[in-house]
């Protein structure tokens, strides 16, 4: 029977009409089931983006480790200015061996964040600092003042003022990683694949890269189809814009290592690790994808604690250098 026909033994007790209203609404009833089905499945992921933007505008926490330097400019904006926190907080001496450093970009989805947040640095601070790295942590103008390309040539700006001014702090320029994390780890993924002379990059090419969390990898493919409106405002309407933006889209043969971290709990982060990584297999560049069970969030914060994440992380930075790998205790 289908809903266009009443049955004959119901006929003389359910008048044709009132029957037929009836499988209208309930037919209303299954469709914004169906659509109330769909926006929970998605609600898990979204507040979680949401908490994690409301935690970025917030002030870094009283018991944040204190930067050896701080508020260092590398560029003419208030908002051009990076932190430095050396080995176990102090000054370092002629005899100490040159430290590898950490090169750390925030994220904020391209608004919001600053570098001295306690998910930003504390753990990494308490853990690589005792290990003799030093942690670099970077601020970038932010939307609406600068859209992502401006703030790829900041990050990109701070990384060769850092390399330039590694000796003074005991650090080697040529033993810089990147990491970064949600529209951080977009930054640092592009700043990786970008080639080193088209953003007026000089100094030693990077040894690898951490990108923590971005659901950002393929910005190409997120725009042409229905998405988040988070999204808009970064990227615009311009398809070439989003191939540019897309780090999957700049990957180029010869670029140094990449683990894509992403919290299996967001469908969009690990599908997107995952291409990315396929694309890089592709070129020929040592690229894994890492999925841990956490949030969004907690990618970031749990990244330093000892645990069995940390450890996966590590295992990866150590096939960056001999000296990366003497640090970790591998």
């Amino acid at each position: 029977m289908d809903d266009c026909t009443v049955a004959p033994e119901m006929s003389s007790s359910v008048p044709r009409r009132r029957l037929g209203r009836r499988r209208i609404v309930k037919g209303a009833m299954s469709v914004a089931l169906a659509l109330g089905l769909a926006q929970v499945a998605m609600a898990g992921p979204l507040l979680d983006r949401l908490r994690e933007r409301r935690q970025a505008a917030g002030q870094p926490s009283s018991s944040s480790p204190q930067a050896s330097l701080s508020n260092v400019a590398y560029g003419p904006d208030p908002a051009q200015v990076y932190d430095v926190y050396l080995p176990g907080g102090g000054a370092r001496t002629s005899a100490t061996p040159a430290a590898p450093v950490i090169f750390m970009v925030h994220g904020g989805a391209w608004a919001v964040g600053d570098k001295a947040m306690s998910r930003v640095v504390d753990a990494k601070v308490a853990r690589w600092g005792a290990q003799g790295f030093v942690l670099v942590s970077v601020n970038y103008r932010m939307l609406p003042d600068v859209p992502p390309d401006g703030q790829l040539r900041d990050v990109a700006l701070a990384l060769a003022h850092a390399q330039a001014h590694a000796p003074d702090w005991g650090a080697d320029p040529a033993q810089f990683m990147l990491m970064g994390h949600s529209a951080g780890a977009h930054l640092v993924a592009l700043l990786a694949a970008a080639v080193p002379a088209s953003l007026g990059l000089s100094g030693p090419p990077v040894l690898g890269t951490v990108a923590l969390d971005s659901a950002a990898m393929d910005v190409q493919a997120i725009m042409g189809q229905p998405h988040m409106r988070l999204y808009d405002r970064p990227f615009g309407k311009d398809p070439g814009y989003w191939r540019a933006m897309s780090p999957i889209q700049q990957l180029r043969q010869g670029m140094a290592p990449v683990l894509a971290v992403c919290s299996t709990r967001r469908d969009d982060s690990c599908t997107q690790a995952q291409a990315f990584v396929a694309r890089a297999a592709q070129l020929g560049i040592r690229a894994q994808w890492l999925g841990q069970d956490l949030s969004h969030g907690d990618i970031n914060a749990q990244l330093g604690l000892d645990n069995a994440y940390t450890r996966a992380v590590e295992a990866f930075m150590a096939t960056f250098s001999a000296g990366v790998a003497q640090r970790l205790g591998r």
